[in-house]
């Protein structure tokens, strides 16, 4: 009988184990962070993938003089681009969210007045990234489900705090600096020498050359071999880990 009874409590207390640890593994959403070797929660900086394809993106936060121009340049390459936009700008230039949107290409948050994220508590960092993506599609209809944080700055806190209200923070693998004034010949160099496969390429508007080198950049991207693919159609939705690079694989 005491057999009986240690065998029975065994498999029972077995079985509580077992139902906890798949009721844990489901219960986890597909798309929890990924923790570099560190120990740190990361954005997603590239993406490994298969595809021979990249991600054009641009910090949209000060003027607007140049929205058009960039448009054009992108309409020329066949290239959609994903547009980080603070709701402060979409404010100001609606008709441009809109314009942009119309034109194919991915709206996403750049937060709303383009605070240091790092001095914000997670309470704080919601709000603020709540408030943009209501502004932006009020203008476009859609959800969003991207941010990148402003100056690039975060913490563990905003990481996790996007995880929590599933949306997907996004850095970037090659920076073209364009911000600083480069030259066509200078963002070139800084951005074709390392290309590859799943990069996330940063240039901002508002900016004096950036419009008009973009032509000549994206045909030397086009002309390696690389499609455009918006930052929402590039990352991988669930399943995914991330390196202690920031590079996101499935």
């Amino acid at each position: 009988m005491k057999v009986f009874l240690l065998d029975k409590y065994s498999a029972i207390a077995f079985l509580l184990i077992a139902v906890f640890t798949v009721t844990l593994i489901v219960g986890m959403p597909p798309s929890a962070p990924a923790f570099s070797q560190n120990g740190r929660a990361l954005p997603i900086y590239s993406v490994e993938t298969p595809e021979k394809a990249v991600s054009v993106t641009f910090d949209t936060a000060w003027g607007n003089e140049d929205i058009d121009a960039v448009i054009d340049a992108l309409a020329n390459a066949d290239c959609k681009a994903t547009f980080f936009i603070t709701g402060e700008w979409a404010e100001k230039f609606p008709n441009d969210v809109k314009k942009l949107h119309g034109a194919g290409h991915e709206i996403a948050s750049h937060s709303d007045s383009h605070k240091h994220f790092s001095s914000l508590s997670e309470e704080e960092m919601i709000k603020d990234m709540d408030t943009a993506d209501a502004k932006l599609k009020n203008l476009t209809g859609a959800d969003n489900i991207l941010f990148r944080a402003p100056y690039g700055e975060y913490n563990e806190t905003l990481v996790l705090a996007c995880r929590k209200t599933d949306r997907y923070i996004i850095q970037w693998s090659l920076d073209s600096l364009d911000y600083k004034g480069l030259s066509t010949k200078q963002m070139e160099d800084r951005i074709l020498p390392k290309l590859r496969e799943g990069d996330i390429i940063l240039f901002h508007t508002g900016t004096d050359n950036t419009a008009a080198a973009l032509g000549e950049i994206l045909g030397k991207i086009k002309a390696e071999g690389y499609e455009f693919k918006t930052v929402g159609e590039l990352i991988y939705k669930d399943n995914f880990t991330i390196d202690h690079e920031g590079r996101q694989r499935m």
